[in-house]
């Protein structure tokens, strides 16, 4: 055979002594092949060197092999890991990645127009602001999406989840149990259905415990937001006694210019707590008080959803949600006695 010569799945076929359509069904999940036929074409395929053609199993399967994830630009320590872990197992079901990155609501639509373009198999939103009208455009499309950690009224789309209430409840109970009164919570940004929820959930916790009209800075889940916030706050407040923020990124920001630029000590001075549990809340510096997200588990619930839904479209939406756990760092202590 010419080497030069790309190899077919009709040379393999030959060489192998099976029919074509025998190597092809090799090639495609859940088709009926013996075990016996299967191993004979896989070694013949890696002996002439032969690759699946991905176009022509597209043409075959009606699927593009592909699934579109959707994340905010927004810096959020989080996110790699997610990706990550949805690559990962994405990879493992043949599926590969589409990534796309919004900047802000006013892109989806772009992004949606590039989606439907692609002909992806299905969509996992990670940071998006999703409505009804998103989710009816998909189904339009006949595209089906998971949202992951965040959902939308009425439950039309799959959603994965984190219980935020009971991990800022938690962490609420804490700071009340070492006697604090005087807080204040650093929000992401307001165009977030996560950061919303996290807030509104930190005002409401903190009520219950007779905190009512609590001061909330904004930022937007990057760690010069939360350095800028509590800067913010502190050019024309006295310091508070425990900061809330919506994930550690921000609250990890928070803690250095705490320290660096009005000099208070963690958690002597200020009380930090977080939300999501990134690595870099275990560094000996940070040790951050927090709650961990089941990343594992959300990742794992997203992917099997959005496959059972790409092969049964008329599957009902489902929700699953996940308690995360409680890190007990070393940024909490008793509120200071003021003087």
């Amino acid at each position: 055979m010419n080497s030069k010569k790309r190899v077919t799945s009709y040379d393999v076929a030959k060489a192998a002594g099976v029919s074509q359509s025998a190597v092809s069904r090799v090639y495609i999940d859940g088709r009926s092949v013996s075990k016996k036929t299967k191993s004979k074409v896989l070694a013949t395929a890696n002996e002439l060197g032969y690759k699946p053609n991905a176009i022509a199993r597209m043409l075959i399967t009606k699927r593009s092999g592909m699934v579109a994830v959707i994340l905010s630009s927004r810096v959020n320590l989080i996110y790699p890991e997610v990706l990550s872990l949805l690559n990962k197992r994405l990879s493992e079901k043949n599926e590969r990645v589409l990534l796309f990155n919004l900047d802000d609501a006013a892109g989806l639509d772009d992004i949606l127009e590039h989606i439907w373009t692609f002909q992806v198999d299905g969509v996992i939103a990670i940071a998006a602001h999703f409505d009804n009208k998103s989710i009816n455009k998909f189904k339009e499309h006949q595209i089906p999406v998971v949202l992951y950690n965040r959902r939308v009224s009425g439950h039309s789309a799959s959603s994965v989840c984190c219980n935020h209430e009971q991990g800022i409840y938690e962490l609420v109970n804490i700071l009340h149990d070492y006697e604090h009164s005087k807080y204040l919570v650093v929000a992401g940004p307001a165009e977030s259905d996560v950061a919303q929820e996290r807030c509104e959930l930190a005002i409401k916790a903190l009520a219950s415990k007779g905190n009512n009209d609590v001061p909330i800075q904004y930022g937007d889940f990057s760690y010069d937001s939360g350095r800028h916030a509590f800067s913010q706050w502190m050019a024309s407040n006295s310091a508070p006694t425990a900061v809330i923020c919506s994930n550690d990124t921000m609250a990890i920001g928070v803690i250095d210019e705490a320290r660096k630029q009005f000099g208070l000590k963690v958690p002597e001075d200020l009380s930090v707590v977080g939300f999501d549990g990134v690595n870099a809340v275990f560094w000996h510096s940070y040790q951050l008080t927090t709650i961990k997200q089941p990343v594992e588990q959300m990742t794992k619930a997203a992917v099997d959803i959005l496959l059972e839904q790409i092969a049964s479209p008329e599957n009902p939406a489902q929700l699953r949600v996940w308690s995360g756990s409680l890190i007990e760092g070393s940024t909490v202590g008793p509120a200071k006695n003021e003087t």
